[in-house]
């Protein structure tokens, strides 16, 4: 197989090379000077089965973009199969009509994908698991929950232990975690006045004592994060942590989240680390390339993949 990477997450990229014992095949993916992409792949490719790996994260456009090149010109370098890995798919959170006249972004990115030439997609958490269905090609996704499940039971008292999902929409996820250390549940009712602000409203579930575990998979600007962490807290919390999938952190969240009571974020290393990540005290990350690598492996000889979260 040959493993193909952009520009968004290289160390990503390097780890899950270095997980498959493969090399990174060489190509450039750079930029003229009006910031337009140019790709260009030195190895001959034909007949390979090919994995691009590329979040679609911040810059989400370039990075958008060098995925739908990299597809390109591998299409037309006569490559076998071509499968997108993307831990992080950009556009997930538009996955609906949220009001009159507003588009279904996520529809039209997966529509790109498969028109640019992928003939299978791989990725992590999305925020709708319906979206595999926007594509008409197979796509596989993929869940942290093992890596956070045993990075939890490495950590924590597991019989001390209250999971919480941040709202209703997120049960799902959060009983999937708790279900495999045997924890109880407990949900934040919460609202959103406007997008990107959330406000608390109530706990539902017995938080007295118990050290509450957030689990979400997008954490973006963090204030669901710290109102939820303070209103636990108020309810008789112990104390409060978070295990997120993507850390999307925009620009001020890493600062908020080091300021707030939450003793912990861990987020997977699905995104790129910023500089503002590495200075916050209270975040950690989780390596995810070997559940990508393996999902890969899997993949190229024609194995399940679901078999890995039994």
């Amino acid at each position: 197989m040959k493993l193909v990477t952009g520009n968004s997450n290289r160390a990503l990229a390097q780890a899950i090379a270095s997980y498959l014992e493969l090399p990174l095949t060489d190509c450039t993916v750079r930029r003229f000077a009006d910031k337009e992409v140019y790709v260009e792949v030195h190895e001959n490719v034909r007949g390979e089965d090919a994995f691009i790996l590329q979040s679609t994260s911040f810059p989400a456009n370039d990075n958008l973009m060098e995925l739908l090149i990299l597809t390109d010109a591998l299409r037309r370098s006569s490559a076998r199969r071509i499968t997108a890995v993307i831990p992080y798919f950009g556009y997930a959170r538009q996955d609906r009509k949220s009001a009159p006249r507003t588009p279904i972004s996520a529809k039209l990115v997966s529509n790109l994908i498969t028109q640019a030439g992928a003939n299978r997609v791989l990725t992590l958490d999305l925020h709708a698991s319906q979206i595999q269905g926007f594509f008409d090609i197979p796509t596989d996704n993929l869940t942290a929950a093992p890596v956070m499940v045993r990075d939890i039971q490495d950590h924590y008292d597991v019989k001390n232990v209250m999971i919480v999902s941040p709202d209703v929409g997120g049960v799902v996820r959060a009983r999937n975690v708790a279900g495999r250390i045997g924890a109880n549940l407990a949900i934040v009712d919460k609202r959103r006045p406007r997008a990107g602000v959330s406000e608390v409203m109530n706990i539902i579930g017995d938080v007295r004592g118990q050290a509450c575990i957030l689990i979400d998979d997008i954490v973006d600007s963090g204030g669901t994060l710290v109102n939820a962490a303070e209103a636990l807290l108020k309810a008789g919390a112990s104390e409060v942590s978070a295990y997120i999938t993507h850390g999307v952190l925009s620009e001020g969240a890493s600062e908020r989240i080091g300021g707030s009571m939450l003793k912990e974020l861990v987020v997977t290393d699905s995104i790129e680390e910023t500089e503002a990540q590495r200075l916050a005290g209270n975040i950690r990350r989780l390596a995810i390339a070997p559940l990508i690598g393996e999902a890969i492996a899997r993949t190229a000889s024609e194995q399940s993949v679901s078999s890995l979260f039994d």
